[in-house]
């Protein structure tokens, strides 16, 4: 069969080993009667790219950690609660702390950033900080096909280095369980594990003005309610400052701090992430930014 011949020139060894683990998940949802069209999508995609050409097959393999990646994420859902109970996830204490370290005096009250923010809260924050939130998967794959034309090897950097970054910050989130502030509001210091997901009250008030349920269907399914602590949002875009940042001048550089401090205020004004949260995902940013480079350079020294 013609396509097969093409297929086995392609990958002569393993030919349908680089979609496979894609499209059992997709079969593997689809037998569950929980098929989304995400899981499609993605299958799809994958075999577009690892199956047309050379170059796309070179894009597929720099691609291929952000996909492990969402593979990681959905399957997130089995391991749920593992590890959490109703006394050990964190809430109160963070939120103590944030008063504590990060507070504004307010009439003799002292009080949250976040409680300030939402007290002044207005249609256009909303729409301005709901935009990275909402765009920031196209941004890391977006960023990726550019490094993918402009330097291959920092391509791999990136995407490799989010693998570990997402598993730390998966691995955090049972070891130190964390509510995210738009859950005292609503439900105090009391902890339940079976608590609803939410996009919360900013990004549900764009989905109302937008007449759609894109941050309610994105954020509502989510499986890890009490993992704000660190935040990967915002080190998903410090990871393209650390690594992006030697590929462009001024203005690019820009662009990417730019969007990385984006990112950063959305998280605390969209009431998703504690400042503690920040300083920690910004951390984990810089130690597996550092992490890369040093296993970089001690596979260049073994090679040589």
């Amino acid at each position: 069969m013609k396509l097969w011949r093409h297929m086995r020139e392609l990958w002569p060894r393993y030919t349908l080993a680089p979609a496979l683990p894609f499209c059992a998940w997709a079969v593997f949802w689809s037998a569950r009667g929980q098929l989304r069209w995400d899981h499609v999508a993605i299958s799809v995609l994958v075999c577009v790219l690892a199956y047309t050409n050379a170059k796309t097959k070179r894009l597929f393999i720099g691609l291929l950690p952000v996909g492990i990646v969402a593979l990681f994420y959905d399957a997130m859902r089995f391991v749920k609660n593992v590890g959490l109970t109703e006394s050990n996830v964190h809430l109160c204490d963070l939120r103590d702390a944030e008063l504590r370290w990060f507070g504004l005096d307010v009439g003799g009250t002292r009080v949250t950033l976040h409680d300030w923010l939402q007290a002044r809260a207005t249609t256009a924050l909303d729409i301005l900080f709901a935009v990275p939130y909402g765009t920031f998967i196209i941004a890391i794959v977006a960023y990726s096909i550019f490094l993918y034309a402009r330097h291959f090897t920092v391509l791999q950097r990136f995407t490799w280095g989010l693998l570990p970054l997402n598993l730390a910050g998966f691995l955090t989130y049972h070891i130190y369980p964390a509510a995210p502030p738009w859950y005292y509001p609503r439900h105090g210091c009391a902890i339940a594990l079976a608590a609803t997901p939410s996009a919360g009250t900013n990004l549900l008030r764009v989905d109302a003005l937008m007449g759609v349920g894109y941050f309610a269907g994105f954020y509502g399914r989510s499986s890890d309610i009490f993992g704000a602590v660190p935040s990967l949002h915002v080190a998903y875009p410090l990871l393209m400052v650390t690594e992006g940042w030697r590929l462009h001048r001024a203005l690019g550089r820009s662009l990417l701090v730019l969007f990385y401090a984006w990112m950063c205020c959305a998280a605390v004004y969209l009431d998703h992430h504690w400042i503690i949260d920040i300083v920690l995902g910004t951390a984990y940013a810089l130690a597996v930014a550092l992490g890369i480079r040093q296993f970089a350079r001690w596979r260049l020294a073994r090679a040589e």
